[in-house]
């Protein structure tokens, strides 16, 4: 017998759900999104502004790894700057990181709007526009069926087919009636906006609408159904924590796409909502620790002591690798051995950094 898939089944879009653990998910949800709410109340406008872009810049990029796309981290952040009105001047070379970063900041800034499948279509437009090859902002059209396949030349799987083209239209009004009015028994909103944007993205994911994009919409999608549904703008980053562990993303995926009871997918994906907010949080309370290093130490920095702390701080709550050394100094300063390891003793000194190990192997830390 051959592999069904969910929109394959009698009772599609009708997926069945038990909300058993959901609830707990909520609860750690709330309570970790009250404190980002907290911390960014406690932030000044220009840190607020910072900790908003850390947290677009990082989704852009992590949205487009997730589809074996890696991008500039200074193209993203120049963009998303300039949609943001920051920056009105982005000098980007990969005209990827314009669409991806437009996508990012309309999403931010509608999220009250109504979903409708022209704004899914507007969205696409965007992300793919860069791109002469894509029907952008159309439906896919292609007769040759939508096969998601892993694997290499010759040892190919199909994880997933979609439906055929000719049914998108029919099943995209489907899914924004859905959408507008989900019929879900749960008593507490942050439940019901958890649930609701585990099945849009799976149920979005499911159709396939686009030519290509469709993962970097579909995750969007995702964050936007979570802002709306709780009626206030979420600052997280769902692809962060997906990137973190795509295999099991994927492997979710393919089995919630398999069945109208997807229990096991709602479960995942709450979880991943949950990790991308306590993620966020960190975030927060790095930039937070960033701004005060910042206004202790900026006045008795020089121009390269500058320009090598704010890479050492560019990679967030992940640290910077390894430490700085003498040879990375002179790398991403452009100066002298004996000018490196001057400018790092007197840093060390001032006691913005920690130093660790001897002689070649000394290397440093930021003190935050």
């Amino acid at each position: 017998m051959a592999h069904m898939y969910n929109w394959q089944l009698e009772n599609w879009p009708e997926f069945t759900f038990s909300v058993g653990g959901l609830q707990e998910i909520a609860i750690a949800f709330a309570k970790e999104s009250g404190l980002v709410n907290g911390l960014m109340l406690g932030l000044n406008e220009q840190t607020k502004q910072e900790t908003l872009l850390e947290i677009l810049v990082s989704e852009a990029i992590k949205t487009s790894e997730i589809e074996g796309e890696y991008l500039s981290r200074e193209d993203v952040m120049s963009s998303i700057k300039n949609n943001l009105g920051i920056d009105h001047k982005p000098l980007v070379k990969d005209k990827r990181a314009l669409g991806v970063s437009k996508l990012m900041t309309e999403v931010y800034n509608n999220f009250d709007q109504p979903l409708t499948n022209e704004l899914l279509q507007n969205w696409h437009r965007s992300l793919m526009s860069y791109d002469v090859n894509i029907n952008a902002g159309a439906w896919r059209s292609d007769l040759a069926p939508m096969q998601i396949i892993s694997g290499h030349y010759g040892k190919v799987e199909i994880q997933f087919e979609a439906p055929p083209s000719v049914e998108v239209d029919k099943e995209m009004r489907r899914f924004i009636t859905w959408y507008q009015e989900p019929n879900y028994q749960l008593n507490d909103p942050v439940s019901a906006a958890l649930l609701k944007s585990a099945i849009a993205h799976l149920y979005f994911e499911s159709i396939h609408p686009f030519e290509d994009g469709n993962g970097r919409i579909g995750r969007a999608l995702a964050e936007f159904t979570l802002s709306q549904s709780l009626q206030m703008q979420v600052s997280l980053s769902l692809s962060k924590t997906i990137e973190k562990n795509k295999k099991l993303y994927y492997e979710a995926l393919k089995s919630g796409q398999s069945s109208l009871a997807i229990s096991d997918w709602v479960l995942y994906f709450a979880g991943v909502i949950l990790d991308a907010q306590i993620d966020a949080k960190e975030m927060v309370q790095f930039t937070l620790r960033k701004a005060k290093f910042f206004d202790k130490y900026a006045q008795l920095l020089n121009d390269r002591q500058s320009k090598a702390i704010n890479r050492m701080l560019e990679n967030g709550t992940s640290g910077f690798t390894g430490g700085m050394t003498a040879k990375k100094y002179m790398a991403i300063t452009k100066t002298s051995k004996a000018t490196a390891t001057r400018d790092l003793q007197q840093l060390q000194e001032l006691g913005a950094l920690l130093q660790k190990g001897e002689g070649r192997s000394v290397s440093y830390d930021i003190l935050m």
